[in-house]
């Protein structure tokens, strides 16, 4: 199927209508304090981004049942993914991915589906939470961590993080290490790293874009790095990967 004269055309439409896409930047915090088991930081923002939650984004079918539900497989499909990224085994993540949509897909109601969506968020990132403070015990590392991956827009310091936790910037770089077995940096380097996968296989955001929401200062920053960490340039890890989850 020939789709440039569908997207001209839509992309036409939009400007027309002055549509504007949902922020990039709120899109995946939410998405990552998910993964980092942030229970109240998703909850509580859910509930302000269910207000508008069809604002800015697509219509993915006429029938106002069958989009929301699509809107929540292509969520289920990312936090799923996002989630092994962080630790979670990835039978369980994708089996409780197969849960909600299923239960999507006996909904009766539009509302009923957003309160599914809720819960699932809620479920991963409850689920996130145990696996994190199972690996990392000390909890100014866990609450380092959640901050980390709550602010990947940023490009955060050990000193920052240290004084966050009043800590001597020393200390809290050797004890980052004992409980990680990563310094800060890389750790850092790896949790945008791993954002970028995800949203170069699972949205159609510019390479610009998702360089400027990790906090780099110019695409071919973020290039470098990404190079240096995956072996190949981000474009070149979309076209090999952007299709390898569609079938689980």
């Amino acid at each position: 199927m020939d789709t440039n004269k569908i997207l001209d055309y839509r992309l036409y439409i939009q400007r027309a209508e002055e549509f504007i896409r949902a922020d990039l930047h709120a899109e995946f915090r939410q998405y990552n304090k998910i993964k980092s088991g942030d229970v109240e930081g998703v909850r509580d923002r859910f509930k302000i981004a269910r207000l508008t939650f069809f604002e800015g984004r697509g219509v993915l079918s006429k029938d106002p049942l069958r989009n929301i539900i699509y809107h929540l497989v292509a969520s289920a499909a990312v936090i799923s993914r996002m989630c092994i990224d962080g630790g979670m085994d990835m039978n369980t993540a994708y089996s409780l991915s197969d849960i909600y949509i299923n239960k999507a897909d006996e909904a009766e109601s539009v509302d009923e589906v957003m309160d599914l969506i809720a819960e699932m968020q809620i479920d991963y990132a409850t689920r996130m939470r145990a696996i994190n403070q199972k690996n990392v015990v000390n909890l100014h590392v866990r609450r380092s961590i959640d901050f980390i991956y709550n602010n990947l827009n940023k490009a955060l310091t050990v000193k920052e993080l240290a004084e966050r936790e009043k800590l001597n910037p020393s200390y809290f770089s050797r004890l980052f290490l004992s409980e990680t077995g990563k310094t800060v940096g890389d750790f850092i380097t790896e949790a945008k790293i791993k954002t970028a996968q995800n949203m170069l296989c699972h949205s159609e955001y510019s390479i610009f874009d998702i360089s400027v929401s990790l906090g780099y200062s110019s695409q071919s920053a973020f290039t470098n790095v990404f190079k240096g960490k995956c072996g190949m340039t981000p474009k070149k890890y979309r076209d090999m990967n952007s299709g390898k989850f569609k079938n689980k």
